[in-house]
Parts: structure tokens; sequence; C-alpha cells
């Protein structure tokens, strides 16, 4: 993972969207900080697993940090302004 290229923005879980099937797990809807206005929100499933092994889930207004990481391959130098 050391030679992926990566950042971390902070968020905030601002709701929790109950799935309409009991089948499909919850929703986390966040907010990342620094992120274009129309753009900022993510939803992704509201399943995680803590230190322990344990299930748990996000709740409204927890403070979290989202990461968006890519392999070398996927990046290119950015072009020297003058």
């Amino acid at each position: 993972m050391a030679d992926n290229a990566g950042t971390t923005l902070p968020g905030t879980v601002e709701k929790i969207i109950k799935s309409p099937f009991p089948t499909e797990p919850d929703k986390a809807q966040i907010a990342i900080e620094g992120a274009d206005h129309l753009y900022k929100e993510i939803r992704i499933e509201n399943i995680f697993t803590d230190e322990h092994g344990n299930q748990v889930q996000l709740k409204p207004g927890a403070e979290v940090q989202v990461t968006v990481e890519a392999g070398p391959e996927a990046v290119v130098p950015k072009p020297k302004t003058p």
C-alpha cells in the first residue's frame, strides 16, 4: 500500500437510509468536506468491522475519514505550472 497515491478527507454521516428490503443493508450518507457542493455526498453500505471482528454500523453525526487510493498504474505526474 505504500506505493499507492491517495488522500484522506474528513466527513460527517448526515443520515442513515433504511433499506426497503430486509435482505439489503442500510446506507450511510456521508458529506465529504472539501468536495464540490453538488458532489460532496456519497452513500455506502452501513456495514463495518471493528478491531475485534464484530460487525458495527455508523450513526448519524459521526465524524469519519474518507480515503481515496490509487495504484501507480492509475496516476500520472501533475504538469508543472509555469
